[in-house]
């Protein structure tokens, strides 16, 4: 409500360049709150806001904005402001916004920074995308596992203020080799002449640097952890992922869960609607559609050739949307379950024949309570309806119901088995989940259909 309540103000802020009342609000306001509230002006607007204040307030701003708005932003900027902003941030979202960068503008921001500076973005660039070492932060603090607890403290005190994140502390041994770890609880709890090494914890949970990113995400998320440590292949501490960056990762395969699950190729970005032209989305969305409506003409033919069975009964045209939606719900909803798990790494293909016994029995209850249903409402519907000579509306509500029963069982197996199958093949299962899944559970069912009242009702 606070938000809602700002924007004009923010917006008569920005015609008038009212710094100084711009300046109490952010005295007011979290960091976040700021950002989100000025993101609605132009990139060169949002600047002249932020650069009113002071660096270290700018910057505590400049991290919340989107990253395709700070991209813009940084294209506005001299050399020397891009440099100074750069180096007041943390090391991870600095890494983020330089690698949106253009190779040439790589090359310029460089030499204008710290030489530490200009080290930790090489390293951290150069981990492949989507991979724990490319979210990672080299902000943590280490500490040798010969100290004292005292020592530690000391230590930590200094370099707090160049640090993510104090609440853990990794020990390390001479060749920086992770060996446990410790809290600041722990620390504060601890007489202070004991060594780090006897109170440390050695079962300590890591990700590596070429894991892939929600595997680390997953990590944090189910080990209620605050950080991360990333190691590489030696064992080498290298960094840490701390619990807000595993969010937005989490929130961002989220994102491309849902987008692959309808069918939207393209990037999977959060918050980029508006900035995404109407002919990329239109690209992102027409491949499969297109595709999936080319396929869907095989329901077609299939309709043609059962065209006699309609022309004697027509009351089956009736039904055939209910029949071909059920089969689409019970399908999506075992492809929605199956996917979830295989995401959350609770099933592989291995577990293909427990997945499909198990969907198998679900589909057998969920078949009686729908084709018992179905029945009552053929009969409720179509009491009035006329019936060609020698069929009986019991007989058609029958067929119908059975029709219905055996569309959601092989609805729910294929459902269940198309995910596995393309998790098997290496495939993304979100892709195959929803609308693939319809349109195969359309051909089948009208199959299924027409096959069921041709044998059961002799037409």
């Amino acid at each position: 409500m606070k938000n809602l309540l700002l924007y004009p103000e923010i917006k008569e802020l920005i015609e008038n360049e009212d710094w100084q009342t711009f300046k109490e609000i952010c005295d007011e306001l979290h960091p976040a709150e700021i950002a989100e509230l000025i993101s609605v002006a132009e990139p060169k607007e949002v600047w002249k806001f932020l650069e009113s204040l002071d660096l270290s307030k700018r910057t505590e701003i400049f991290i919340h904005l989107d990253l395709a708005l700070q991209t813009e932003i940084a294209e506005l900027l001299d050399r020397k402001k891009l440099a100074e902003l750069l180096t007041e941030m943390p090391a991870d979202d600095r890494v983020d916004l330089f690698k949106k960068f253009p190779k040439e503008k790589q090359e310029l921001i460089l030499p204008a920074l710290a030489q530490a500076e200009r080290e930790d973005i090489r390293r951290l660039a150069s981990y492949p995308e989507r991979s724990a070492g490319s979210i990672m932060t080299s902000e943590y603090v280490s500490i040798p596992d010969d100290i004292t607890v005292a020592e530690a403290i000391n230590k930590i005190r200094l370099e707090a203020p160049q640090k993510e994140t104090i609440y853990y502390s990794y020990i390390i041994n001479s060749k920086r080799q992770l060996t446990g770890f410790v809290s600041i609880a722990d620390l504060i709890m601890a007489n202070p002449n004991s060594l780090i090494k006897d109170i440390k914890h050695e079962d300590i949970i890591y990700a590596t640097v070429d894991e892939d990113q929600e595997s680390a995400a997953r990590k944090i998320q189910m080990y209620d952890l605050i950080a991360l440590p990333v190691v590489d292949n030696n064992n080498i501490l290298v960094g840490i992922i701390t619990h807000d960056d595993a969010l937005d990762v989490i929130t961002q395969e989220h994102t491309e869960d849902m987008e692959k699950f309808m069918a939207i190729t393209g990037s999977h970005e959060s918050r980029v609607y508006l900035k995404t032209s109407s002919l990329v989305h239109f690209k992102n969305r027409s491949t499969w559609v297109i595709s999936l409506a080319a396929l869907g003409l095989v329901s077609g033919m299939i309709i043609h050739n059962f065209e006699e069975t309609l022309t004697k009964l027509m009351i089956l045209a009736l039904y055939m949307p209910m029949v071909a939606d059920t089969g689409g719900n019970t399908g999506s909803q075992a492809a929605t379950v199956v996917v979830r798990a295989l995401a959350l790494r609770e099933i592989s293909f291995s577990d293909l024949i427990k997945v499909l016994w198990k969907e198998f029995k679900i589909s057998l209850l969920l078949s009686l309570a729908l084709g018992i249903l179905s029945f009552i409402k053929v009969m409720f519907l179509s009491s009035d309806s006329e019936i060609p000579m020698g069929f009986s509306l019991q007989k058609i509500a029958f067929v119908i119901s059975i029709a219905l029963s055996l569309q959601v069982i092989t609805s729910t197996l294929i459902g269940a088995f198309l995910p596995l199958l393309a998790n098997k093949l290496k495939f993304d299962p979100a892709v195959v989940a929803s609308p693939a899944l319809t349109t195969i559970v359309d051909i089948t069912g009208l199959l299924i259909y027409f096959t069921t009242a041709k044998l059961l009702l002799g037409i």
